[in-house]
């Protein structure tokens, strides 16, 4: 799959979440495809910034757009409500050499932000997504740093806007466009509607539509593109708790024999692993509950060990 000039082994790629995917996450996941695969194909994309925070070099925000030396293609994703400082983040981004690739958040659903027109709300305003995307692209003119677009179904059921945006990105020259098959209202509740993905892989066709919603293992991504027909996968959730999932996703894709899921030991060694680049990137302080974060949803006994096993390695650290 190919986004703009960046071609990808695999249409695959890491959906930036808040908190989540940050340089030590990021790098995790593609230790892991490299071990257990032999390749790093897909996009890790960073967690997500705030256009005026960038512009104001704030430090904390700084530090989220880390990225580690060997990390290539580097993708940044922006949150932004205005195609002014839209235009001063771009072009920083592409004047300073902080990224690759930009992706814009426009599937925020958080209920403060969308009552602000913002996030996954923004896309019903037409004319000033329009102008937001308008102004990403520009400023990135004179580079190969391709903007891409990151939205929802619409605001809830009876306010679907994800078709217009589709058409209104490619027109003002994004180089794709992912949809979560969700409603803002419906945030990560119920189930994606990935009939929606297939109607806006009819209605874009310049340009690589990918989706998002519901991807646990690697049979769904291809059970997804499959159905949809779209070019591309976004896994956000699916790979909490499970960041070798890269791995199976590019032996599936690439027709490879699926890697052996890691046991206990071996999970509790990726856990440790963790932690250390967690503690590279964090104070000290966090490197606990941030990796817990990363590694819930476990039976109650496996959690306990593998808190243990955390605590052991932060008292090492």
């Amino acid at each position: 799959m190919r986004i703009g000039p960046i071609t990808l082994a695999s249409p695959v790629v890491l959906a930036p979440m808040a908190g989540v995917t940050n340089v030590a996450f990021r790098t995790l996941c593609r230790e892991l495809e490299q071990a257990r695969v032999g390749t790093v194909s897909g996009l890790y994309v960073c967690e997500m910034v705030t256009a005026r925070a960038l512009v104001e070099r704030h430090p904390v925000t700084m530090h989220m757009t880390t990225f580690s030396a060997d990390e290539t293609p580097r993708s940044l994703q922006l949150y932004t409500v205005d195609p002014a400082t839209t235009y001063a983040a771009v072009k920083m981004i592409a004047d300073d050499g902080l990224a690759d690739h930009v992706d814009m958040n426009f599937g925020c659903p958080v209920p403060k932000v969308t009552r602000r027109g913002g996030g996954a709300a923004l896309p019903y305003k037409r004319q000033l997504f329009g102008q937001i995307v308008a102004a990403a692209v520009r400023g990135t003119e004179g580079t190969d740093i391709p903007v891409t677009v990151k939205y929802r179904i619409g605001i809830d059921d009876d306010h679907h806007t994800h078709l217009e945006a589709g058409r209104i990105a490619e027109s003002e020259g994004a180089a794709a466009v992912a949809l979560h098959a969700r409603t803002a209202a419906q945030r990560y509740s119920g189930t994606a509607d990935w009939e929606q993905i297939a109607r806006l892989k009819q209605h874009v066709q310049t340009i690589p539509v990918l989706g998002n919603g519901d991807i646990f293992e690697a049979n769904d991504a291809l059970t997804m593109m499959a159905v949809t027909g779209c070019d591309g996968v976004v896994i956000g959730r699916g790979c909490l708790g499970r960041p070798w999932l890269f791995a199976e996703l590019s032996a599936a894709f690439t027709g490879s024999p699926a890697p052996t899921p890691p046991n206990l030991g071996e999970v509790a060694d990726i856990i440790r692993r963790h932690g250390q680049l967690l503690s590279e990137h964090f104070a000290q302080t966090i490197v606990t509950r941030l990796a817990r974060e990363r590694f819930g949803g476990k039976t109650d006994r496996d959690q306990v060990r593998l808190d243990k096993a955390i605590d052991r390695q932060c008292h090492r650290s």
